[in-house]
């Protein structure tokens, strides 16, 4: 959907800002793993256990 005031871009486009976008959060995201490395370990216990506790159930069922 086009937004008011900004032309419409083509997809290549898109994807390439967004692959670029991509690449510097997870060079960030290295960089805080060093630098803050007990951070780090706790933000992967808790990634860890909320996949661990993620209930993969199909559609339509409860």
């Amino acid at each position: 959907m086009p937004r008011p005031g900004h032309p419409e871009e083509p997809d290549a486009a898109r994807r390439r800002r967004r692959a670029e976008f991509l690449r510097e959060l997870q060079e960030a995201q290295a960089l805080r793993d060093r630098v803050q490395p007990r951070r780090a370990r706790i933000a992967r216990l808790r990634q860890h256990h909320r996949m661990r506790t993620f209930r993969w159930t199909a559609p339509g069922q409860s």
